[in-house]
């Protein structure tokens, strides 16, 4: 027999009131971090140099000038060019490492994630001493050069070839094994079966795939301003206008273009996203790949020319880092890493972007793991909850130049009493927590759904605080995950360039911005450098990270059988 009364609402618990207060401090500071300092690019991009209000003057201007409209289409060429060489090769790529029997499968996959642990200028640096105007293969592009598109276009095939990989990679792992049967005894041919189930299958994968390579090569500024020469592209455009011309609201315009294609991306890749249906159903039978002598060797021998180029152009770049003085005198010295002879700062930016990276991961990590399990364990309250997703996507869709131009326009007001962050190392650790975001709290989110509900009701059944119950059940489930976002913030927090170029005082410079400061100054070893540096601080924590897994894994299995 029911006792409600209708009309009446039932009282809030205190949990409720809690959990409901902590949605809108974590709307409250997504707002700050993301939705204001892009709101403040937004205006600055309608008024003139003196603040005052122009309208779309700005616009026409940046549109009627051949120069600057020039450089959207160069972006765009790059991007579209990139995206049409790195998903099939990432497609071939993720089918060997999950379709076919290749040896020694781990190191293949493991070197196909080298560029994530590199600043994207990295390859642009090793391209020069490849190709460069002094390099060992110039004479292979006869009266070609490597400073422009070309060179551009190869290093950004280096530097997105691990982000499709990963995405091809899942998406072909989740295969149905009685398609290909049933393929097999209608004697469907093997390019008939491809076209028809691999390809469908892997369908939504390649879509985000091609999405996020093109928004990656649009938005990123270190290959461009290493290696592009005179060909210009939107992302150092905003560079020039800033730090060049102090044209903020000239820059503020570039920017809000830059955003256009990567948010127009990013809509395409959820509508596609929403299309898609599971592919691996609880009847499905995994597929395992059996041994085919002709196609194992192809997939080998393309994964080992794959994981050569990778290599050569990470050897190379360690190679110029030890060279004494390119190219007259080829032998080998450490002068190079010591960086106090090439910057004011000397190492002093390396410890820099350590601890902006530690301070990334420790506040991004509780920030985004309490605030999805904010808004996915609230109940009720869907506007806010609405809200808060929102903000939480948007990084996705902005690129690092752009939120480091907001961050510009919004903390260094005057009159923002948020103004004393401006130039300190914890406006580095917001904004690099905010331009990564997206990630974090989708990989929170995921892991809390994978939570049994029991939990949760056991709890409130018992009168326990919720709040004692995320410390004691939900945060030690998760723990794998915790950590998964806290190395994913720190790895990219060490290679990040664009998102902090503006916001770095001379105190607080970190190591990727010093290695650009480094190249454009001329001295490429000393860069090369400091990037080799990055790569094997990243790499390091990864592995320990991989190790760090293992023993969770396991403590997990015990406590779970407890």
């Amino acid at each position: 027999m029911s006792l409600a009364v209708p009309g009446l609402r039932i009282g809030l618990s205190r949990d409720d009131l809690m959990m409901r207060a902590g949605v809108v401090l974590l709307a409250g500071l997504l707002l700050v971090m993301l939705g204001l300092p892009l709101w403040a690019l937004l205006a600055k991009g309608f008024e003139d140099r003196d603040g005052k209000f122009v309208g779309l003057a700005n616009y026409i201007s940046y549109f009627s000038t051949p120069a600057l409209f020039q450089s959207a289409l160069n972006s765009l060429q790059v991007a579209s060019i990139t995206t049409a060489i790195v998903v099939p090769l990432a497609f071939l790529y993720a089918y060997a490492l999950t379709r076919t029997v290749l040896p020694m499968r781990w190191l293949f996959q493991g070197i196909s994630l080298i560029p994530i642990f590199a600043p994207s200028l990295l390859p642009g640096i090793a391209l020069i001493y490849l190709f460069g105007t002094q390099g060992f293969f110039k004479a292979l592009l006869g009266d070609g050069s490597i400073y422009g598109i070309d060179g551009i276009v190869i290093a950004q095939v280096f530097y997105c070839f691990p982000h499709a990989t990963l995405i091809l990679t899942t998406a072909l792992a989740t295969a149905d094994a009685r398609l290909y049967e049933a393929a097999d005894v209608l004697g469907a041919s093997k390019r008939r079966v491809f076209f028809t189930v691999t390809l469908p299958g892997a369908k939504y994968g390649l879509i985000s795939a091609a999405l996020v390579v093109f928004t990656l090569v649009m938005t990123d500024f270190g290959i461009a301003k290493v290696i592009g020469g005179n060909f210009n592209v939107l992302a150092t455009d905003v560079y020039k206008k800033v730090i060049g011309q102090q044209d903020f609201s000239m820059g503020a315009v570039v920017g809000m273009v830059l955003l256009a294609p990567a948010a127009l991306a990013f809509l395409v890749d959820r509508l596609v996203q929403r299309k898609q249906v599971a592919l691996l159903t609880a009847r499905a039978v995994p597929l395992v790949p059996r041994p085919k002598f002709a196609r194992d060797l192809f997939f080998t021998l393309f994964c080992l020319l794959v994981s050569a180029a990778i290599l050569a152009i990470l050897g190379m770049a360690i190679w110029g880092s030890l060279i004494k003085y390119w190219p007259y005198n080829l032998s080998l010295t450490l002068d190079n890493y010591d960086f106090a002879k090439f910057d004011s700062n000397g190492w002093d930016s390396y410890w820099n972007s350590v601890r902006m990276a530690l301070g990334a991961a420790v506040f991004g990590t509780v920030l985004m793991f309490t605030g999805a399990w904010l808004n996915e364990k609230t109940r009720g309250f869907g506007m806010m909850r609405g809200v808060v997703q929102f903000l939480a996507f948007l990084p996705m869709a902005v690129p690092g130049l752009v939120l480091g131009l907001g961050y510009i326009f919004f903390f260094n007001a005057p009159n923002n009493p948020l103004n004393f962050l401006y130039a300190t190392m914890g406006i580095l650790v917001v904004n690099t927590v905010a331009h990564f975001y997206t990630v974090g709290h989708l990989t929170a989110t995921t892991a809390l759904k994978q939570i049994d509900p029991e939990f949760e009701a056991v709890s409130a059944s018992l009168k326990v605080p919720v709040w004692r119950t995320f410390t004691r059940v939900t945060a030690p489930i998760c723990l794998p995950a915790i950590l998964d976002i806290a190395i994913y913030l720190f790895v990219n927090a060490m290679t990040t360039v664009s998102s902090v170029i503006f916001l770095y005082a001379p105190d607080t410079k970190l190591a990727s911005v010093a290695a650009v400061n480094i190249e454009e100054a001329g001295t490429t070893a000393a860069a090369a450098a400091l990037c080799v540096v990055i790569v094997l601080t990243s790499a390091a924590v990864k592995a320990a990270h991989l190790i760090a897994d293992r023993f969770l894994f396991a403590r997990l299995q015990v406590w779970r059988r407890r």
